[in-house]
Order: C-alpha cells, then sequence, then structure tokens
C-alpha cells in the first residue's frame, strides 16, 4: 500500500506519514472541536484507520506487522507495549518502535510513559511534527497543559506551516485558561488552512470567553458553513453583545 505525503515533505516513517496525510488532519475529525484531555490525538482517527497504520510501518518486518496488526485487533494494549517494549531493546533507535509503545501505552491510560516515547520519536526526527503533536497530546492527556504549550511552542519554531500544531496549541491554552493566545494559535491554523472546522470552533470558543462578541459572530457564520452541528454547539456559547 503507497502512502504519500500529502502535505509536508517526506520522513522516515510509513505510519508518520499516513498520519500525516489523514490530516495532520488528526485533530479535523468532529470530535476534535471539545476533545477532551484524557483524548489522545489518534482517537480522532476515523474508525479502522489506526489498524492499517500499524500494518504498514516501513521500519517493521513484516512478522512483526503482523503481530502488531493483531493485538491491536484484539484490543491487547498491555500485549502490544510488551512488543514494542522488547524490539526496542534491541534497536532504541527506530522511531516507528517508539510510536507503537507510545500508541499503546496511552491506549492504557498510561500518559507519562506515552509521554517517553513520543519524546524519542521527537529526538530521533525533530523535523517530523507528528512526533512533536503526539507529545504534546501526551501532556494534555496527563493533565499537563503548561508542558503542552511549551511542547507546541517548540514545535512551530521547528515549523510554521502545519495547522494542526497551531490548534493543538489553542486548546493547550485554553485549557489554561488563557483565551487571548489561544485565540491567536488558532488564527495561526485558520491561516494556514481555512476549512478547518475545529479551529473555527476553538476561536469561537475563545472569543466568547472574551467576551468578543463581534469576533465571535464572524466565527460562528464561518463554521456555519463548515460543520453545522458544531455551530450549533458554538452557539450555545454566544456572549453577549455590547
Amino acid at each position: 500500500m503507497e502512502m504519500r505525503l500529502v502535505i509536508l515533505t517526506c520522513l522516515p516513517s510509513a505510519l508518520a506519514r499516513m498520519l500525516r496525510a489523514a490530516g495532520l488532519g488528526l485533530a479535523l475529525a468532529a470530535t476534535a472541536a471539545c476533545t477532551p484531555q484524557s483524548a489522545l490525538l489518534m482517537n480522532v482517527l476515523p474508525a479502522g484507520t489506526v489498524p492499517v497504520l500499524l500494518s504498514h510501518l516501513q521500519g517493521v518486518d513484516d512478522s512483526n506487522r503482523r503481530r502488531i496488526a493483531e493485538l491491536e485487533s484484539r484490543g491487547d494494549w498491555q500485549g502490544l507495549a510488551q512488543l514494542a517494549e522488547e524490539n526496542l531493546a534491541r534497536d532504541r533507535n527506530n522511531a516507528d518502535w517508539w510510536l507503537v509503545a507510545g500508541y499503546a501505552y496511552s491506549q492504557l491510560g498510561q500518559h507519562p510513559r506515552a509521554a517517553q516515547c513520543f519524546g524519542e520519536m521527537v529526538r530521533l526526527a525533530p523535523d517530523d511534527m507528528l512526533g512533536w503533536n503526539l507529545l504534546a497530546q501526551s501532556h494534555r492527556s496527563a493533565g499537563e497543559a503548561a508542558r503542552a504549550v511549551q511542547t507546541l511552542n517548540s514545535a512551530v519554531l521547528v515549523r510554521k506551516d502545519v495547522p494542526a500544531t497551531w490548534f493543538l496549541l489553542g486548546e493547550s491554552y485554553s485549557d489554561l485558561g488563557r483565551f487571548n493566545p489561544a485565540a491567536a494559535a488558532y488564527r495561526e491554523a485558520l491561516q494556514l488552512n481555512g476549512e478547518f472546522a475545529q479551529a473555527w470552533f476553538g476561536l469561537g470558543r475563545a472569543y466568547a470567553r472574551l467576551g468578543r462578541a463581534d469576533e465571535f459572530e464572524k466565527a460562528a457564520q464561518a463554521l456555519q458553513r463548515l460543520n453545522p452541528a458544531l455551530a450549533k454547539e458554538l452557539a450555545a456559547m454566544r456572549p453577549a453583545a455590547r
């Protein structure tokens, strides 16, 4: 199965390429607009996507790919984590296995360990924005929004052209109740992708918290065109006109 990059330049992991192609953009699924801290970024992928991704790891041999797919299909996250750890013991410089490990630990709710794994991805491939985004979301899942902000601010120094990174930065600032920088981050995401419905939702939500009614209405109108269901949810937050 050919998995070519849609937005970013070619990077070593086939899984990472397909994840990015599926959005980087992972945050483009409808549920991402109000993603709880307990959800990992990959959880907003369409149903059935992750098993396909996990079976096409470029740095993993065919037998291990089949084993990964089998464990994932059974929801055997402990088994998947163990398989990843066994392979990492042999080769700690394989970013694919760090990704598998991080995914498994996130499913187990072991978010600090997941963050360690995704941190290794960042160390091995610092220009791969997938690793940065997953690391930041793991921090959010662990209730460490400030660390997520720090991670994402470092990420945008590496690459400024990935909408999902700016979106996650907006979400992380929102977690902290810092709605002015959140709005700025959402605007950056929308400069890159004006069809990013969840970023419009986040921006509207930030304007609602800031009491900026005129800007809220503009975001609400844009969202109505893109995603009426989300627009209805946003409308319930409408601030009083001044």
